[in-house]
């Protein structure tokens, strides 16, 4: 929020009434508004910018040379979830700040589930301090499918109007397709409100065909994540929606959407970039939104186009474009300065004003935080899990027909299959041969005690166990394993260390990585620290014999009941599209 105090000030220093802190001097400015290149001098007073004209005759307190490297603005994460990348606020700063990334668009969906909206206001407690913006997209989806999942919270109308009314909010959180299909008062309400207020609403049309998405536009619907084939992204530009280009751990959509764009002939005006859903291993090993940058670049994009996807596009659709997303004169001073534009990896990075990066080494001291006690110890089983509680029962029977979810290879959708299943002693057993292993989601809430069963295709998994507290967007314990007491140890482990990542062979726990805040996010204040226990997670379910590239993504994303096909959640196998329990065994 802007002061009169400010502008003044501001006003002044253009004027030459009073030095600006600091220039930057000698740099290649992309601007992303006039979409040129050129030299000039960048100056800057408190937060804001003041100014970027070449020959402006202002003074400054402090002058920094800066050679001729290219200013770029400070890049936007348009649509996020720290759950997903199990790393907390503070620590997240030394994985994205390094990047280039000053603004994440965070939907706090996840965690809420679990706890409820007050927890946004801890997640939101130091940041002011952080090195970085939160721009706060408000949860639709606590719960996403009610009556098809248990979850440990609800936001119900009014106290989503209450957050959207908030400085930092600029988004209602991204809407799952039952919502407006299978709607009710309270979900058209939610958004009526955001669009009343202002405020951009998130799409998540996994699934629908032209007409539904049409319905879907048609309810306010700004922008969506997550088409993956290139006529779900025609589709969604036809209807004058946004699309996030993503690029995470378990969905990579980039190479599709501007391959085709390329070769079609379309335009990037109405794209911008996301992660969603990303490892914090990822992060440090390709980049964040730089990664997006950088290929897209590769892949034939102008690097003033791909630029202006990550900053000003994104802007521009979440109506902040005054504040941020350009380096122009009155908004935020998030700057990087990078020695390439077509492989953009930071030497230093600016953030409101104030230097955040430079060289590998971050002058932002590491915020201390303890979080509190209640958001520690959220996984609670109403009944012992035992092996016997992963039987599968199908009496008289020496085989039976079963509905499958088979995965889909660098997505996090999967396809509706049926398989022949054989049964001994009255119970329905594996098909290691054709990769066909039983998983189980079970609520963690203590409300009822469930625990599902199902079978999945395509995990690679080929003995032992491995489960995670996390599970979109319920965040129920999910397991997949060869065997089921190797399953039970399992999900035991993830209740004793509080929720987590768990890995077990032959009975034995080989791996795990605590999680304890909502069960989803790790409490280590260093990010080097999140990462390794993520790579050594990673490593143990390679000794299971799973190939997958993120392995404990792919888990959280089998019981989704808003990605389709097939959902089995703790109450039962739905078929997405239909928002509808299915049978597993096929009569």
């Amino acid at each position: 929020m802007r002061t009169v105090s400010e502008v003044n000030t501001l006003i002044d220093c253009g004027l030459g009434k009073i030095p600006c802190d600091f220039v930057l001097r000698k740099v290649k400015l992309v601007n992303v508004c006039s979409k040129e290149i050129y030299d000039t001098d960048i100056y800057i007073k408190g937060k804001r910018i003041v100014s970027i004209e070449p020959d402006a005759k202002l003074t400054a307190k402090k002058e920094i040379d800066c050679g001729g490297l290219y200013a770029v603005p400070g890049f936007i994460d348009g649509h996020m979830h720290f759950s997903s990348s199990m790393i907390n606020p503070e620590a997240m700063a030394q994985s994205v700040v390094p990047k280039g990334t000053t603004t994440l668009c965070v939907d706090f969906m996840e965690i809420s589930n679990v706890t409820g909206g007050k927890v946004i206001d801890v997640m939101l407690e130091n940041a002011e301090k952080l090195p970085y913006r939160i721009a706060v997209e408000v949860p639709t989806r606590v719960p996403t499918a009610p009556g098809l999942e248990t979850t440990g919270e609800i936001i119900g109308v009014e106290e989503t109007k209450k957050l959207l009314g908030r400085e930092a909010t600029i988004a209602l959180g991204e809407v799952a397709p039952a919502k407006i299909l299978f709607r009710t008062d309270d979900n058209i309400q939610k958004i009526c409100d955001a669009v009343n207020m202002g405020k951009v609403v998130n799409g998540h049309a996994v699934g629908c065909n032209f007409q539904e998405l049409s319905v879907y536009a048609s309810a306010g619907v700004t922008d969506d994540h997550e088409p993956v084939e290139w006529e779900e992204f025609l589709n969604r530009l036809r209807l004058g929606m946004h699309v996030m280009v993503r690029e995470g751990s378990g969905a990579r959509n980039l190479k599709t959407f501007v391959e085709n764009a390329l070769k079609l002939g379309y335009g990037f005006e109405n794209a911008f970039f996301c992660s969603d859903d990303k490892h914090v291993t990822d992060i440090d090993e390709e980049g964040h939104i730089n990664h997006n940058v950088n290929l897209s670049i590769k892949l034939g994009v102008k690097p003033i186009t791909a630029i202006s996807m990550a900053t000003i596009h994104a802007a521009k659709h979440f109506r902040v474009e005054q504040d941020y997303g350009s380096i122009t004169p009155g908004r935020f001073a998030d700057i990087i300065l990078c020695e390439s534009i077509e492989n953009v990896q930071p030497r230093q990075v600016y953030f409101e004003g104030r230097k955040v990066f430079e060289k590998d080494v971050m002058p932002v001291a590491k915020i201390e935080r303890v979080y509190p006690e209640w958001i520690k110890d959220t996984v609670h089983f109403k009944r012992p899990i035992t092996p016997e509680v992963f039987q599968v029962k199908a009496p008289g029977k020496d085989s039976v027909t079963v509905n499958i979810a088979e995965l889909i290879d660098d997505q996090i959708i999967n396809k509706a299959k049926t398989a022949v299943l054989s049964v001994k002693d009255g119970l329905i057993m594996r098909d290691p041969k054709n990769d066909i292993m039983k998983f189980a989601c079970c609520e963690r809430y203590g409300k009822n005690g469930n625990v599902n069963v199902a079978f999945v295709k395509n995990f690679t998994l080929k003995k032992g166990a491995v489960a995670y507290s996390m599970s979109h967007n319920h965040q129920n314990v999910v397991v997949i394993g060869a065997n089921d007491e190797d399953m039970a140890v399992a999900v035991n482990e993830v209740a004793r260390i509080k929720g987590g990542l768990v890995t077990v062979i032959d009975g034995k726990v080989i791996a795990s990585m605590s999680l304890k805040i909502g069960g989803l996010i790790s409490e280590e204040l260093e990010a080097n620290t999140i990462a390794n226990q993520l790579t050594e997670m990673n490593k143990s379910a390679a000794q299971t014999g799973c190939k997958l590239p993120a392995p404990f993504m792919t888990l959280s994303f089998i019981a989704h009941p808003a990605i389709p096909d097939l959902a089995p959640t703790d109450m039962g196998l739905i078929d997405v599209s239909k928002q509808k329990f299915i049978p597993m065994i096929v009569e």
